[in-house]
């Protein structure tokens, strides 16, 4: 599905542009309003520095770029939540499939984390981190995620009162993007195309609460930048 020279190619990218650009467990904590502040002047800071190439992959942009549009100028829609999403054009199935809150989804992605900094009176993101890769990967979807949907088993068998809390491993914001999209109905060996980003706000993430240990790092205050296509959604059980 994936040629080998292209695996190699983005796996160095993503080792670049997603490597501990500074500690990423040593930065300073500021006040939950000056946080979301912060997540909000550098994720439009993001919408102006990059774009989407040929295969939507995101790509920093340079402002002597004449050839490709920012991210700013692809109609980025922003939630009550601070969320922003960005519906590729010519990028989305028809007629595609309604994704449902606990369907059992098989998506392709793209995913980092970032803090929201202010450096020398510069607001941005610092200290990406890769959260999710299957592009440079495995080559081929992840499938029912709990960061979308977890399962009442998992609740049920959760050890702590937090972990039997949808929070604790829910991105909420990301779900609450990504019902706006549609799905495809393809295999898991399709070629991606990806079809949109979701940019998640740290208060819109896990902010400062208790969460499942998805990395090696900490995701406290963490803003998270999705590029992804959701290959297939399948409504299951509820609840399941």
């Amino acid at each position: 599905m994936k040629k080998r020279f292209l695996y190699l190619a983005l796996a160095s990218i993503a080792i670049i542009s997603c490597r501990k650009d500074d500690n990423v467990d040593a930065i300073e904590e500021v006040s939950i309003e000056t946080q979301n502040t912060y997540d909000d002047q550098a994720a439009q800071s993001f919408l102006q520095t990059h774009y989407l190439d040929a295969k939507g992959i995101i790509k920093n942009y340079v402002e002597t770029d004449t050839v490709n549009v920012k991210l700013a100028d692809l109609e980025p829609v922003t939630l009550p939540s601070g969320v922003i999403y960005i519906m590729r054009e010519g990028a989305q199935p028809e007629p595609g499939t309604v994704i449902g809150s606990s369907d059992i989804i098989k998506i392709m992605q793209i995913a980092n984390s970032y803090v929201a900094t202010n450096t020398d009176g510069k607001v941005g993101y610092s200290s990406g981190f890769s959260f999710r890769n299957n592009v440079a990967g495995s080559g081929v979807p992840e499938v029912d995620p709990a960061y979308f949907y977890v399962k009442q088993s998992v609740l049920q068998n959760g050890t702590t009162a937090e972990a039997k809390q949808r929070s604790y491993y829910e991105i909420e914001g990301f779900k609450e993007a990504l019902l706006k999209f549609k799905a495809f109905d393809i295999s898991d060996e399709s070629n991606y195309n990806m079809q949109g980003v979701i940019i998640v706000p740290s208060r819109a993430a896990f902010a400062r609460d208790p969460y499942f240990n998805y990395s090696d790092i900490s995701l406290r205050n963490r803003s998270f930048v999705f590029n992804f296509q959701v290959y297939k959604s399948t409504t299951a059980p509820d609840p399941r």
